[in-house]
C-alpha cells in the first residue's frame, strides 16, 4: 500500500492569491510536506516572498525562509506553473461593491486562468467566501470551456475559509474544515486531500450547502455584534451599563452566547459575508430583515461613537477639540485595517472639525478622506493636551496607565478601563455613565 508520505510526494498543490487566507494555508500545506506553488498577482507580494519577508503578522520571516530552503514552497505570478500541479486552491478576494452586491472579479478571473491549463485529474476547490451557487453556476461553466468532464476529468469543490488573523489558540489545521464536492466523485477527491491536511473534515451534502455554512457563521457574528451595540447605546439612555449586565448574564449555563460591543464590525469577512447573502435572497425576490437591521445599526454605532464624544466634551464642541484615537485595527494586535470602522470615525470626527491624531504599534500610517496620517509617538506631554483620548482598539501594548494618568478624558469603546484608576476621567462605552 503506498504510504501517505509517497503520496504527498506526488501531490504538487497550487494555492493562488497569497493574501490573509491563501500564505497561511500555503505555508500550512508545505509543512506538512507538501510541494506548493503560490500564485498571486501583484509583483511586490511575490518579490517579497521570494525573499523570505512576510506581509502577513500570521507568518514570520524565519518560517519563510525556512520551507525556501527546502524548497517545498515556491511563489510566483506565473499561472503556466498550474500544468505542474495535481490540486489548486483558490484563495481570492471576495470584496462587496459600493451597492453592497457581490464582486466577483477576482474568482471569474482565476477561474479563466485555470481553465485554459486545466488538464485531466485535477481538483479545483474553491475557499473564497461567497453566496450560494457561485462555484455551480460561476465558477464550473468557465472551467467546463476547457472541454473536460466535471466529475470525470477533473474534480471540483467547495471548503470555505476559517482563516481568523491573530488567532493564536488554533492552528490552521485544526480548524474543521466544511467541504462540498460538485459530484460525489469530486466530493471524494476532495476528501481524500483534506483529510492528509486537516484534523477534521466536515463533508456536506452540496457546494451550495458549504458556501452558506460560512455565510451563516459570519452572519451570525454580524447580527449579535450589531444587537449588542445597539444594546450599547440603549445602556446610556437606560443609566445602566452594559458591560455589567453581559457579564451577568454570562453566568448562565445555557442559553446565552455573550458578545461584546465596540466601534463597529471590522475585517475581510464579517463585513462583507452577510450582503453576498443578501444579493442573493434579493435575486430570489426575498431578503434577510435582520441583515438590514444589523447594517443601519453598525453605521448608526460609528455616529454614535462620535456624537458622544462631542456629547463628553460638554462645552467645548469639536471644531476645537483636539482628539486622540488609540488604534486604527479592526482587531487587537493584528496589523490589518480592511473595512476597520476606526477609519470612518476619524473621518467623521475630521468633519466635524476636530484635530484628530492617532496612534497604532501596528501601522505607522493612513490615509482617509485623502489627508495622510502618521501614528504619533504618545508622550505624556503629548496626551495632557488632548481634549480627550478615545480608545478603539485594546492592543495588549496599550499603555492604559500613561493615558489614564496624563488625558483629561478617556473614552473607553472596549472596557479595558474597568477597575482601572487614575488622573482622567473616564466613560465607558454603554456604561450609562452622565458626567
Amino acid at each position: 500500500m503506498e504510504s501517505h508520505n509517497s503520496q504527498k510526494e506526488r501531490d504538487k498543490i497550487a494555492v493562488i492569491g497569497l493574501g490573509y487566507v491563501g500564505l497561511p494555508l500555503a505555508v500550512m500545506l508545505a509543512e506538512k510536506g507538501f510541494r506548493v506553488i503560490g500564485i498571486d498577482r501583484d509583483a511586490n507580494k511575490v518579490t517579497m516572498l521570494q525573499q523570505a519577508r512576510s506581509y502577513i503578522g500570521d507568518v514570520s520571516d524565519s518560517t519563510l525562509k525556512a520551507l525556501a530552503d527546502t524548497g517545498r514552497f515556491q511563489s510566483t505570478g506565473d499561472f503556466d506553473k498550474l500544468q505542474e500541479v495535481n490540486s489548486i486552491i483558490i484563495c481570492v478576494p471576495t470584496p462587496i461593491t459600493v451597492q453592497k452586491t457581490p464582486d466577483l472579479t477576482y474568482i471569474i478571473s482565476v477561474g479563466n486562468d485555470i481553465q485554459t491549463r486545466l488538464h485531466k485529474g485535477q481538483l479545483v476547490i474553491l475557499e473564497s467566501s461567497t453566496y450560494p451557487g457561485t462555484t455551480t453556476d460561476v465558477l464550473l461553466p468557465i472551467l467546463e470551456k476547457s472541454g473536460l468532464t466535471v466529475g470525470e476529468d477533473f474534480f471540483l469543490a467547495n471548503s470555505p475559509e476559517r482563516i481568523d488573523p491573530g488567532n493564536e489558540r488554533y492552528r490552521v489545521d485544526e480548524i474543521p474544515k466544511v467541504l462540498g464536492g460538485t459530484t460525489e466523485n469530486c466530493l471524494e477527491r476532495a476528501l481524500s486531500l483534506y483529510s492528509q491536511i486537516y484534523k477534521q473534515v466536515v463533508p456536506v451534502s452540496s457546494t451550495e450547502a458549504a458556501e452558506l455554512t460560512k455565510l451563516l457563521e459570519n452572519t451570525f457574528r454580524f447580527v449579535n455584534i450589531s444587537f449588542i451595540n445597539e444594546m450599547a447605546i440603549l445602556c446610556d439612555q437606560l443609566k445602566v451599563n452594559i458591560w455589567e449586565v453581559v457579564a451577568a448574564a454570562s453566568s448562565k449555563p445555557y442559553g446565552f452566547t455573550p458578545f461584546y460591543p465596540g466601534p463597529g464590525i471590522g475585517g475581510h469577512c464579517i463585513p462583507v459575508d452577510p450582503f453576498y447573502l443578501q444579493w442573493k435572497l434579493q435575486e430570489m425576490k426575498t431578503s434577510s430583515h435582520f441583515i438590514s437591521v444589523s447594517d443601519f445599526i453598525n453605521t448608526r454605532i460609528i455616529q454614535y461613537i462620535v456624537s458622544r464624544t462631542e456629547e463628553l466634551l460638554k462645552t467645548k464642541p469639536l471644531s476645537t477639540a483636539k482628539v486622540l484615537l488609540y488604534g486604527v485595527t479592526y482587531k487587537k494586535d493584528v496589523a490589518d485595517i480592511r473595512d476597520a470602522p476606526n477609519l470612518q470615525i476619524i473621518e467623521q470626527l475630521m468633519e466635524k472639525g476636530a484635530a484628530v491624531y492617532y496612534h497604532d504599534p501596528y501601522i505607522p500610517s493612513i490615509k482617509v478622506a485623502n489627508k495622510d496620517f502618521s501614528s504619533i509617538e504618545l508622550t505624556d506631554e503629548l496626551i495632557s493636551k488632548m481634549d480627550c483620548v478615545i480608545i478603539l482598539t485594546d492592543h495588549s501594548v496599550l499603555p492604559l496607565e500613561q493615558l489614564l494618568q496624563q488625558a483629561p478624558l478617556v473614552f473607553d469603546t472596549r472596557n479595558v478601563t474597568l477597575g482601572k484608576q487614575g488622573n482622567a476621567t473616564v466613560v465607558r462605552l454603554g456604561d450609562g455613565t452622565v458626567l
